[in-house]
């Protein structure tokens, strides 16, 4: 295929992705905000006060960074795996498989409907947390970097997760027992440093962890983690999920029987 094709059908699945989740939206976009909404309302607005400042912010801007990266690491994950699967279920990826397409075209245009998702949510949840807070930004940069490779980190996650899946209920355990605890305990709601010395360690075990503060850091200046250390984990684990998820597309694993 010339460079061209490729790119025409990268942009092909891309805009179907990006089609599916917004024809939807009531689904996808508004279930969010709410939460979002409803943790600001309660942790930020009833019980921070009880709390106090944390890390020289108010407990409510303290939590914000954590709120919004949590949603764009749910619903990139959950963009893909759902997508990915129902493909495999209406075996319409194998007429992509036998196509002269490459397999990381596939995998890319796969992960950027993802990726996009993420984003789209973070936006909105973004906006949502206007209407109790101001806006802080440290620095751009760092937010627009770390939002993008999150949520790329976590599309191919989702893509692995799929390929696994041999049924709709397989989809939702990993999101339901490894995701949503990582991630609550990824400190979105309290600084790593409030614990003993031991379970700060084990914390550091949690890539969720780095993050969220290299988010928090983007948005107030403030982190538990080493900024260069949360880039590195980062990019440390998609280069091995990128790599591992395309394995499995060039090996037809739970696609091809």
């Amino acid at each position: 295929m010339t460079t061209r094709e490729k790119l025409t059908a990268y942009w092909t699945i891309v805009i179907k992705e990006f089609l599916r989740f917004i024809r939807i939206w009531p689904q996808t976009l508004v279930p969010p905000a709410i939460t979002t909404g409803l943790y600001i309302i309660i942790f930020g607005g009833l019980i921070g006060p009880r709390i106090g400042p944390m890390d020289g912010f108010s407990y409510m801007e303290f939590i914000i960074p954590g709120l919004i990266m949590m949603s764009i690491i749910t619903n990139a994950y959950a963009n893909v795996v759902s997508s990915f699967y129902l493909s495999k279920y209406s075996h319409s990826i194998e007429e992509m498989l036998v196509s002269p397409l490459p397999n990381s075209i596939i995998l890319a245009g796969y992960v950027s409907g993802g990726v996009a998702r993420g984003l789209l949510v973070g936006a909105v949840v973004l906006i949502v947390s206007l209407l109790f807070s101001e806006l802080h930004v440290h620095n751009l940069a760092v937010g627009i970097t770390i939002t993008l490779m999150t949520a790329i980190l976590f599309s191919l996650a989702g893509f692995i997760n799929a390929v696994y899946a041999n049924s709709f209920d397989d989809i939702s355990i990993i999101p339901t027992f490894v995701l949503t605890p990582l991630t609550y305990l990824g400190g979105i709601f309290y600084s790593i440093s409030m614990l003993p010395e031991f379970w700060q360690n084990v914390s550091k075990l949690n890539p969720i962890l780095y993050m969220i503060n290299a988010f928090r850091y983007a948005m107030l200046g403030v982190s538990d983690i080493p900024l260069y250390i949360s880039y590195l984990s980062i990019t440390g684990f998609i280069v091995v999920l990128s790599g591992y998820a395309l394995w499995l597309l060039n090996g037809g694993k739970g696609i091809r029987s």
